[in-house]
């Protein structure tokens, strides 16, 4: 009997250890076997979603509603008193009411990617460190004034 209970207890250890063993070999390694980079001191967060007035003829046409994603680094990283959400979303309100070019009937012709790397840019260069890594686009869409339920 205690036979029995020792040999279960080694084959649990043994399975435990190959399987632990296993994933750490598969997250460092890739196909060709080139050690991949660990991302663990970047931190992703979400802001949440803003409307961006569109004017048209001295006349509220409808609204952008926008929400980001973005990441920073989490070690070894001085921490800014004040949470780079508020700066962003700050950056991006500016950056979408005031951009002439930007035609809210159609978003498909819009440059998705240099806003993003605007807005990393200017929240980066006002917090006076380079605290943003990256935006991420989680939303951006056109209501319009019409199709808002009141």
């Amino acid at each position: 009997m205690m036979k029995l209970i020792v040999s279960c207890v080694w084959i649990c250890a043994a399975t435990v250890l190959s399987s632990y063993v296993a994933s750490l070999w598969s997250m460092r390694h890739t196909e060709n076997g080139e050690t991949v980079v660990s991302n663990e001191s970047i931190e992703y967060k979400k802001t949440h979603p803003i409307d961006v007035p569109m004017i048209a003829d001295g006349a509220v046409e409808g609204y952008i509603v926008a929400q980001f994603g973005y990441t920073i680094e989490s070690k070894n990283a001085k921490q800014p008193t004040v949470p780079p959400e508020a700066f962003l979303l700050d950056e991006a309100f500016r950056a979408l009411y005031a951009d002439d070019r930007l035609d809210f009937r159609h978003l498909e012709k819009f440059d998705v990617t240099g806003l993003t790397h605007a807005l990393v840019l200017r929240v980066n260069q006002r917090l006076n460190a380079d605290v943003l890594k990256e935006v991420l686009i989680e939303e951006f869409n056109y209501v319009a004034k019409k199709d808002i339920s009141k």
